[in-house]
Parts: C-alpha cells; structure tokens; sequence
C-alpha cells in the first residue's frame, strides 16, 4: 500500500454551507488533499454547482430540504451511481458523516464492494427529534443510528462525553476524534471598537455574545434568563446582548429579547471580529455532539459559561479558562455566569488562559489523526460477532488497496 490514500467522503452537508458538521468537514477534507491524499466528496447538488461536470473529486447527488432547516437538504438514495462509480475507480476508504439515505447507500454499497468504510457521529438526531414534534419516534431513530454505525468497521465521535453516552445506548467501536479552530483568524486582536459602537457599546461596557442556530433545540430561554440576572446582578455594569445567527426562532426571539442586538449570520473574517468585539460567551446547548463556536470563542478570548459536556467539558477547566455547569442544571449555569463578573480579575484572568489554551487548539492534529484512523481500516479486521449476525450473504470481492 503507498502512502497516498484514495478517500469517499459521503455527507448531505459540505462547505460553502454554513454549520458546524460542514465545517468540521471542509477542515477536513481539505487537510488531507495538503497532505496529498485524493479525496472524492460525495454530496448533494448545491445552488452554486452549474458547470461542476466533470469534477473527478465531486460526486453530485440529489437531495430534498431538511424539515426545519431551511438551506440544509438530505440527499437521496445514490445506490446506482455509487456503484457504477466505485466499481470503476474503488476508493481505498470510505468515510461516510451523515447517516440519511444518501449515507445509507454508500454504507450498502461499501459493504456489497468489500470496501472498508468508517463513518462519524456528528449530530445528535436522536435529542433533535423531540424538539421538532417527534417525540415518538425518538426511540426508533435511536435504533436506526446505532445499527447504521455498528455496520460501519469504526465510528469515530468528536468527544468523550459523547462517546460515553454512545457506549451506554450500544454503539460499538468508537474512537475519538475531536476538533480544532483556526487560532490566528479567532483572535483577540481582532476586536473592532467601530463594530461596538454600531451595538451601542463603549470601552467599559460588557457585550454579552452567542453565535449559533437560532433553533429549538438549542436551548435559548436559558440564554435570555442568564442574561437577564446578569443584569440584576451587577446593576453597575452596562451589558448589551449580542446575538450572531439565524434560524427558525430569529423573529420570536427578536420579539422577546427587544434590548438585544441581532447581527444575523456572519462569516470568515468578520464572524471573528464579532467573537473578539466580545466579552462573555453564553452557550446554554445541551444537544452538540461537539460545539465548534466554544473553541472559536475561546481562541478569540471570550469568558465562556457552557455546560460541562462536548466541547466545554475537553477544553475548559472551570475558574481557570471558563465557567462550567453541570448539565441541566440552569441555577448552576446562571450562577457560573456571574461567578465571571462577581470580580474583575476573573473574568481577565480566565481570557486570557482561554486564548492561550485555544491557540494550540489547530487542525493539523486532527487531520493527522483522521488519517490514522482512515489508514487503520485497511488492516481488516475480524468482524465483530454483532456484524456476523446481521450480515448479508455476499459475493463482494475482498477489500482491497491500491498497491
């Protein structure tokens, strides 16, 4: 086998699409093609891939809208284009990240190949449905997840918590891979006194920040009620809220939150001005697999109040570069909060260990162990007895690799 490794990265979201999961992979997808590997990406059409013919590194499928996600979309069944594709030119891999119809044929027709093929575990659909009136199907969703990734030879999560809450549900053979951020573009150096003054903002004010989808499942009444005892508490300080995002709650909210300032979404370089312009970072989710925005606030210096689970529990020690509560508990969270302000020195001291952590936080790692878990499926492996029970006779030919 040579050192060059022909990939099939399979996911229903991809750049220049704007979440989290999309994110995760275009850091990796490119990191891997800097480090010379080829890697085919397998997607549905997006509105800007007229004239994409042609494009050996892009399979374009069809796909439908995301119930509740406007802009996002589920791809359709590919399972004859993948077939006629992989039979012409096998991947030595394949790394399938979202587990919708799309994914579900590329996982059938890896299988039907010999192909080896690992997916990841990127968002928690299992917790979504409940908050999108289907409560009774949770269970079921539940199960789907856990027989699609115990197909897979390896699922890789993006955090320890996740991976325990995994294992107790009956999810096998998974590996850690977690997340990086882009230190020098989340920068403090980035803060914009002309962005502060546009909120109403001076020097000694406190600017209140979250950045993510403005969505049910995000938990943000916690969000409002943090910061309004953040202003009973310290009646001597002036705080603005800021919100950066958009989604389904953006008009109720703005409704219920009149004295907040709401950016919308924002990208690049001046989605980092908006971390940096910052003080404290709120993020009350209990339903990321990860949390790509805790690393971003960080790097960019932000004091950060989260719960103690994803990204929040790998990076932050409380009182030291965050604030930290324990999961579900809203009076912790609060208090965590204005634990931040309750002293000056806190809420400098915990900035600046934040961006110091943050900055050694990069990508480079992350690809690098992406390709170790990417190259490890090629050793074939003995096929867990689960797998034994509830494969399918095959005449596929063995996996193979380019040699």
């Amino acid at each position: 086998m040579t050192d060059i490794l022909h990939i099939a990265l399979i996911s229903e979201t991809f750049p220049p699409e704007v979440n989290g999961v999309a994110n995760t992979l275009g850091r990796l997808c490119d990191g891997l093609r800097a480090r010379g590997h080829h890697v085919q990406v397998v997607r549905p059409r997006q509105g800007n891939d007229r004239g994409r013919r042609g494009d050996e590194q892009l399979l374009l499928t069809r796909g439908w809208p995301l119930p509740g996600y406007p802009g996002l979309q589920w791809g359709q069944s590919a399972t004859g284009k993948l077939l006629h594709r992989w039979k012409r030119e096998p991947p030595d891999v394949i790394y399938i990240a979202t587990e919708g119809p799309l994914g579900l044929s590329a996982l059938r027709c890896a299988r039907r190949l010999g192909i080896p093929a690992i997916s990841g575990f990127h968002t928690n659909f299992q917790q979504y449905s409940s908050h999108y009136g289907f409560g009774l199907l949770t269970r079921l969703l539940t199960g789907y997840l856990r027989w699609f990734h115990n197909h897979s030879r390896l699922t890789l999560v993006p955090s320890t918590s996740q991976r325990m809450e995994l294992t107790r549900r009956g999810f096998e053979r998974l590996e850690l891979l977690s997340r990086g951020v882009d230190s020098h573009l989340f920068h403090p150096a980035r803060r914009s006194a002309s962005l502060r003054a546009n909120w109403g903002v001076g020097d000694d004010d406190l600017v209140v920040l979250h950045v993510g989808r403005l969505a049910p499942e995000k938990n943000l009444g916690l969000l409002g009620n943090s910061f309004r005892s953040l202003q009973a508490a310290h009646p001597q300080r002036r705080l603005k809220l800021v919100v950066v995002g958009d989604g389904p709650l953006y008009t109720s909210l703005r409704q219920q939150w009149p004295e907040a300032h709401f950016c919308g979404m924002q990208l690049g370089e001046t989605l980092a001005t908006h971390y940096a312009s910052g003080d404290l970072f709120i993020f009350p989710s209990l339903s990321e697999t990860f949390g790509n925005v805790v690393l971003e606030a960080l790097a960019s210096g932000l004091g950060v109040v989260a719960y103690e689970q994803a990204a929040a529990a790998q990076h932050i020690r409380h009182g030291h570069n965050g604030a930290l509560a324990e999961p579900g508990d809203e009076q912790s969270f609060i208090e965590a909060a204005n634990w931040l302000l309750e002293d000056e020195e806190n809420l400098r001291r915990v900035r600046l260990n934040a961006r110091q952590h943050a900055s050694h936080q990069g990508w480079a790692a992350i690809v690098r162990q992406f390709e170790e878990h990417l190259r490890s499926t090629l050793q074939a492996p003995t096929v867990p007895a689960s797998e034994k029970r509830h494969a399918q006779p095959s005449t596929a030919p063995a996996a193979h690799s380019r040699r």
